[in-house]
């Protein structure tokens, strides 16, 4: 690999958290998009994974969508009518700094390396939205890598530039786009190569074998499998990336 190191796991515990600590050696936590995570519960996670797991943590929906999305129905709160236009879209709202505090809080307890941002493909690359981007960014800095996917009509030259400006990574799916990035790359694999059921696709040797020849083109490379067999599928990829080692 010369050099280059692959962090490999799933986003979220494909298995239970025993399982995942035992065969991966990355997780992206998934319950802190919909909903705050006790800092309480998540030290104890951090506490149970071996000294050199990697917890990456997943930005609230707070942060990044828009009230009416139907990933609020996991949020365990009524949101008021007046309220809903302070939800998502890195708006300078106290709802978007709530998301924030609580995305914080989580990943200090955690001791995550990487903060992920997904945004739907309902944020659009208006003027609104790049100046909502760029000042949510500019003023929330961080010592963790700062991952964001972007979704929909997002020209790859648009991404690379806020990217550069904003000290971002692009976090993409492989099989669907390259990154607007270089030098350290974040992969969420969402079941592709695309088909009618992606999420239930599992991927074959030569999948895996091409992932793991493209990541290893970059310095660094966290390898995040979001499908139905993720586990085994990471595992498998670790596995292949052991055996070239």
């Amino acid at each position: 690999m010369g050099g280059r190191v692959l962090w490999v796991g799933t986003c979220g515990f494909g298995r239970r958290r025993a399982d995942v600590f035992r065969d991966l050696g990355a997780m992206e936590v998934q319950q802190t998009f919909y909903r705050p995570v006790p800092p309480e519960a998540a030290s104890r996670w951090a506490a149970d994974a071996p000294g050199d797991f990697l917890f990456a943590v997943k930005a609230s929906q707070f942060i990044t969508h828009e009230a009416s999305s139907p990933t609020y129905r996991r949020a365990g709160r009524t949101i008021p009518a007046a309220e809903a236009a302070d939800y998502g879209g890195f708006r300078a709202t106290e709802r978007v700094e709530e998301g924030w505090r609580a995305t914080v809080a989580a990943a200090d307890a955690l001791r995550a390396r990487v903060l992920v941002f997904q945004c739907p493909a309902s944020f659009a690359p208006t003027p609104e939205n790049l100046a909502a981007l760029y000042a949510f960014f500019e003023s929330h800095p961080t010592s963790a890598v700062r991952a964001w996917e972007p979704r929909g009509p997002w020209p790859s030259h648009l991404v690379g530039k806020a990217c550069e400006d904003l000290g971002l990574v692009h976090a993409v799916d492989p099989f669907a786009a390259e990154p607007a990035t270089s030098g350290l790359a974040y992969f969420r694999l969402h079941g592709s190569p695309p088909g009618p059921s992606p999420y239930r696709y599992t991927y074959t040797g030569a999948d895996l074998a091409r992932l793991k020849a493209n990541a290893e083109e970059y310095d660094g490379a966290y390898v995040m499998f979001n499908n139905l067999t993720m586990h085994a599928d990471a595992a498998r990829f670790r596995r292949l990336q052991a055996a070239s080692a």
